[in-house]
Parts: C-alpha cells; sequence; structure tokens
C-alpha cells in the first residue's frame, strides 16, 4: 500500500521549521537602489520586445498619470527586485500583478456573480512572496492616491496580511474538493461587496454594445476612435476571424456548441490596460439569438511572463496564451466560460469575453472605511489562489500566529512604495 502522505499538522510543523532558514523578519528588507535610470528602468525596455512599437508613446502616457499607474505599468521592474530578496522556497501559481486595480467581480457560468483575481498575464509557478509583496505595495500606493494617511495604508497592508493568514489557515485542514468550491460571493450585510457587484451588474452586453459600436443600415459595428479603437487591416481581420477555429478546440464540448451558435460580424483592435500597451488586442462582436443577443470576444496577445527569467525552474512556456489561460483556471474558482487560447501570425494570445459584466475597485472609491474592507478581502481572495495551488498548511506554519509576518511586509511595501516613487520621478524626467 502506498505511504500515507503527511498530515496537514506535520506539514503545518514543516513550515514552521522553515523560519530558521527564512526568518519572517527577514521579509521586511528592502534598500532603497539610487541606480542610474538606464539601469533602474532597464526592464521597462526589455519586456518591449514583440510589442507594437508604435504605441510605446501611449503606454508612457499612461504610466505618467501617478506613482500607482507606473506601478502597475513596471510589474517587470519589481520583479527584478523581489527575485533578488530571502524567499522560503514555497512555491504557487503566482498571479504575477497582485494589485488592488487586479481584483474584481464578473459573472461566472451560472450567472451569478463572483469575485476573485481577473488578471493573468504575468502569472507563473514561483515564490507566494511576490504576490504578497506586490499587493501589498499596491495597497499603500492606491491608498495614497486616494487621499489616506500613511498610517492608513500600512494599516490596511497589516489586515491584508492578517487575512491572508487566517484564510490560509482556514483552507489548510478544509477537504480539497471544498477548497476548489470556496467562492466569494454575494454575503449578507457585507456592503463592500455590494457596491462592486453593483458596478457589475450594470456592465451588461447590451451597454457594451452602446458603447462601443455603432448601426448603420440595420448592421452593426465598432466605433473608430482612436487611438482606444480603431477598425484594421482586413488581412488581419480574416486572420483573427480564422483563429477562432483553433480557439474552438480549447472549450469543452457544451461551451464550444455555445460559442459556434454566435456569428462574428466585425473586428477591432482595441488599446488596453496599462501594462498591456502595446500588444496585439483584438475585439470581436459577434450575434447569436438576434440583435439583443451580442457577445463581444478578446483576442489578447500574450508574451512570456516578466518572472520567467529570474526561475530557473521556469521552462520555456509551450504556449503564452496557454500559460495564462490555464494559471487563470488554477487560481480563479469558476472562470470565464469562454476562456481559451489560439495562435497567429507567429504570436500567442488568450482568447476570453470582454468586459461581460466585469468591475473592479476604484483607487478613488478607497476611503477610511473601505480601504481596511477591500484590504481584509483581497487577503482572503490571494489565500484562496494560493491555497488552490500550493501547501497550504506548509504556508501556514510558516506564517503562524503571531502579526510578525504582517509587521514585515508592511514594513517592506511602505519602503517598496518609496522606491517606486523614486523610479517614478526617474521615469518622468527621462521623457
Amino acid at each position: 500500500m502506498p505511504a500515507a502522505s503527511p498530515s496537514p499538522r506535520d506539514r503545518y510543523d514543516a513550515g514552521k521549521k522553515l523560519r530558521d532558514r527564512c526568518p519572517r523578519a527577514s521579509h521586511a528588507r528592502w534598500d532603497i537602489r539610487s541606480d542610474d535610470a538606464r539601469e533602474r528602468l532597464r526592464p521597462l525596455a526589455d519586456v518591449e520586445h514583440g510589442r507594437l512599437p508604435e504605441l510605446r508613446p501611449e503606454k508612457r502616457k499612461r504610466m505618467r498619470v501617478s506613482p500607482f499607474a507606473f506601478f502597475r505599468g513596471g510589474a517587470s521592474i519589481m520583479a527584478r527586485d523581489v527575485a533578488a530578496l530571502p524567499r522560503t522556497g514555497i512555491d504557487v501559481q503566482i498571479c504575477g500583478d497582485a494589485h488592488v486595480r487586479n481584483l474584481g467581480a464578473y459573472q461566472a457560468l451560472d450567472g451569478n456573480l463572483v469575485f476573485d483575481l481577473n488578471d493573468f498575464d504575468e502569472t507563473i509557478r514561483g515564490p507566494w512572496e511576490w504576490d504578497v509583496k506586490r499587493l501589498a505595495t499596491s495597497l499603500v500606493l492606491a491608498g495614497v492616491e486616494a487621499g489616506q494617511s500613511q498610517a492608513r495604508c500600512e494599516e490596511s497592508v497589516r489586515l491584508f496580511m492578517r487575512s491572508y493568514r487566517r484564510y490560509l489557515r482556514a483552507f489548510a485542514t478544509m477537504r480539497f474538493a471544498a477548497l476548489g468550491r470556496h467562492l466569494i460571493a454575494r454575503r449578507p450585510g457585507d456592503r463592500l461587496l455590494d457596491q462592486i457587484f453593483g458596478h457589475a451588474e450594470r456592465v451588461t452586453p447590451l451597454r457594451n454594445l452602446e458603447k462601443l459600436a455603432v448601426r448603420r443600415a440595420g448592421r452593426f459595428a465598432f466605433h473608430d476612435r482612436r487611438p482606444l479603437l480603431r477598425h484594421i487591416d482586413p488581412r488581419i481581420a480574416r486572420s483573427v476571424r480564422a483563429a477562432l477555429a483553433s480557439y474552438r478546440a480549447t472549450l469543452n464540448a457544451g461551451r464550444r456548441y455555445t460559442f459556434e451558435r454566435y456569428e462574428p460580424v466585425d473586428v477591432a483592435f482595441k488599446l488596453v490596460g496599462t501594462g498591456s500597451v502595446g500588444t496585439r488586442d483584438y475585439v470581436v462582436l459577434l450575434f447569436g439569438n438576434g440583435l439583443r443577443d451580442p457577445l463581444f470576444i478578446q483576442v489578447k496577445q500574450e508574451l512570456p511572463s516578466c518572472y520567467a527569467p529570474y526561475l530557473r525552474s521556469a521552462s520555456t512556456a509551450h504556449h503564452e496564451g496557454r500559460r495564462v489561460a490555464e494559471g487563470q483556471q488554477m487560481m480563479q474558482t469558476l472562470s470565464d466560460p469562454f476562456l481559451g487560447y489560439t495562435r497567429f501570425g507567429g504570436h500567442d494570445y488568450l482568447v476570453r469575453q470582454l468586459a461581460d459584466h466585469k468591475a473592479s475597485f476604484e483607487p478613488s472609491e478607497l476611503t477610511r472605511r473601505t480601504l481596511l474592507e477591500y484590504a481584509w478581502l483581497c487577503g482572503e481572495v490571494l489565500a484562496k489562489g494560493h491555497a488552490r495551488t500550493g501547501d497550504s498548511a506548509l504556508l501556514s506554519g510558516y506564517l503562524g500566529r503571531s502579526p510578525k509576518a504582517d509587521e514585515a511586509i508592511a514594513e517592506f511595501s511602505t519602503t517598496y512604495a518609496e522606491q517606486v516613487k523614486q523610479d517614478y520621478r526617474l521615469f518622468n524626467r527621462r521623457g
């Protein structure tokens, strides 16, 4: 008979022993770098390979808005920085770009709204610390941008970490099948989730049709609103449509049959995000059961994760779109039913629905109350994603019940936020 797997208690104790090699206090460490601008910002140039060069000015424009906007577009800088820091050796599937704008609500297959991580361009198997430190730093930067005090922002990080530790302890002893079903959905009396879901309920396919398309002579087509939305060379449009055939093969039989009932009518190029600017991003408008049944599909180029160069165990992804789709499915409890991938023109693409009942929490909405409530929610979301893809008992044992890790991450995030502000000034001075 096969040997019994180590119990949660045994794995918890093994996690505690990891503190000898990597003390929890060591995660506080960050010495602000004062390199010259070229060297400090080099990772931004390194990830431009494979992107459309004519869109670089637009990306720089978006990153100049604020330190938090710069942070969102500069995941590659933080990837280099955290790769040099202490780590426990506990790996999970990381989101890779875990920040407060990359969590949000969306519609699950059964029609209900759920809340989860929702951006996985940088996902890869790697150290849990990297996700935690990025999300914690984003709480500080977004909180400051919203007008909250430094002390309040530090408090939000400590609360985020306490939530992360609490949920990891709960997940450590949960049946794996139950963990696989853990959903963050509507909860009685949860004003914050009600607010987020209220935003998401208004983002319907018909509203997107009004926003993105125009009807002429009985036919709908995308608007031309440069640089945000524009029509493309007919040859590229035909390639996008043709690539939907191989995409369909990545869906399960039921969802594939549903998708095949929709007919594509138009294709356009759409400028999205901050870090994603420069990638080839196409949107397809399809109709199903009449003109009141539109479906918007996004075909988004995926490049290698900016963390890949720092992970010796990371093999070259066989398909970058598949890497993102599978990372998303691993970390989310429920994923977009039309999530898949394709390849054409020498590039890998993720395919998903565009903005169907999707809504994130804007930094401007982070009040004294909601900043702390949102921080607690972030802890639950990230703990769930890491528990689903790693050993939550081992990680819970390492973090323990004391606030040592909370204080260390709060110190790190406060210092690293200052690093981001310094890098932002360098970025702006370079023009």
